[in-house]
């Protein structure tokens, strides 16, 4: 009985592990950029190191969750693990990878705006020490000379065709771009992941003396909270790790519990030894001697 209760036991905890080991899914967009214009090609694609199966592209823009080919009120088509978007609509909106059990990847905040000037900004976190180009882009794929802002404040007061930043942790925040000719491009977020080295800001680029124009009067948008994958594997770690303590107690209870001897308990005698001595001292037995005669009877016949 002690070999197929600890074997099922074991099949349990497997399960309960396997259960835990989510697979660590992520959305990717191609091309890496959080702003498009109307009518712009963009495929949504779901990445995790084990696979995607199972998981589907989801997106809120307000008005209630939609699902990526589900057709009705959803959107794009859904092939394998990508959505795709031959024509994107002037919908904006927060994207994002989830499970048939619920669980999510990582928001992405996409923008689709029919302006004149969008903003080229990654839509995927970028990492600290890592360098990224900001550009105004019009919508004749001219690059246009503009005032970059960070967070409502100017980032240099000339025109410039781009700025490089190498990115630090303080770098995070919403950027825009503002133009004397286009005017200016919707607001979005740049995600900064990694350690909080020192901040530094650099830029490289092509000035154009132009006037200086005021800050765009924009009201930045609600900043989308942003799972840290870290923190869940954390999570799903303690909870293995409490998974075994149960399991380990488990066993330890059914290993005494089928140790335990069946016999009945055996009356437990003690024998000992006892050795006797002489007394050195002690006094010789002194034999009496005895003494043995014979007496002799002479008879005569008178």
């Amino acid at each position: 009985m002690r070999t197929p209760s600890v074997a099922l036991l074991l099949g349990v905890c497997v399960l309960l592990l396997s259960a835990l080991t989510v697979s660590a899914v992520s959305l990717t967009v191609s091309p890496n950029l959080q702003q498009f214009f109307t009518g712009a090609s963009v495929s949504l694609t779901c990445e995790g190191q084990l696979g995607s199966d199972g998981w589907t592209v989801k997106r809120d823009t307000g008005s209630g969750t939609e699902s990526c080919g589900a057709g009705g009120r959803d959107f794009g088509r859904f092939n394998g693990s990508s959505c795709f978007f031959d024509e994107f609509k002037p919908v904006s909106g927060v994207y994002w990878c989830e499970g048939e059990a619920g669980e999510k990847s990582e928001e992405v905040n996409i923008t689709v705006s029919d302006e004149l000037v969008i903003l080229e900004i990654p839509a995927l976190p970028v990492k600290t020490g890592s360098d990224v180009t900001l550009r105004c882009e019009g919508k004749n794929n001219v690059i246009a000379p503009a005032y970059f802002y960070f967070n409502g404040r100017p980032v240099s007061t000339k025109s410039e065709k781009n700025i490089t930043i190498n990115v630090q942790q303080s770098d995070e925040g919403l950027y825009w771009c503002a133009t004397d000719e286009f005017g200016s491009s919707p607001q979005s977020f740049l995600g900064v992941r990694g350690p909080l080295p020192p901040t530094t800001t650099t830029t490289t680029t092509t000035e154009t003396d132009v006037s200086y124009p005021p800050s765009p009067s924009l009201h930045p948008p609600p900043l989308q909270p942003f799972v840290i994958p870290i923190v869940v594997a954390v999570v799903s770690l303690v909870l293995v790790v409490l998974v075994l303590v149960v399991v380990l107690v488990l066993v330890r209870l059914l290993w005494k519990k089928h140790t335990v001897p069946n016999e009945a308990p055996s009356n437990d005698v003690t024998y000992s030894e006892v050795t006797s001595r002489e007394s050195s001292n002690k006094m010789p037995v002194i034999q009496p001697e005895m003494v043995y005669s014979t007496l002799r009877t002479n008879t005569t016949g008178s």
